[in-house]
């Protein structure tokens, strides 16, 4: 059976480094905001963000197509759009499936 274990946040990583490299708390929250906003800014701009060791944000252009409402069956167009996507390095997968 799988369970949660809850979520991590800004401020648990920023602990994190708090704690593993010295820094100020305030130090680690702004290390952990200008890395963010880094990759924020990279996917906006259109590129990919590669994390080895970690994963891939994949951005990917999807064309206009037509959909089916599922309720009603009637069909409607679906505008072309922007989507981004996850894809977890096979370390990642690795380490994911071993559990701990």
């Amino acid at each position: 059976m799988m369970r949660s274990v809850g979520t991590l946040t800004r401020a648990d990583l920023a602990e994190t480094i708090n704690r593993k490299l010295g820094f100020s708390r305030a130090e680690s929250l702004d290390m952990v905001e200008s890395i963010l906003d880094k990759m924020c800014d990279a996917l906006a701009d259109g590129e990919n963000v590669k994390i080895s060791g970690f994963g891939s944000f994949v951005l990917r252009d999807k064309n206009e197509r037509i959909g089916r409402n599922p309720k009603t069956g009637v069909e409607v167009p679906i505008t072309p759009r922007r989507v981004m996507t996850f894809r977890a390095s096979q370390l990642l997968k690795e380490q994911i499936t071993k559990g701990s």
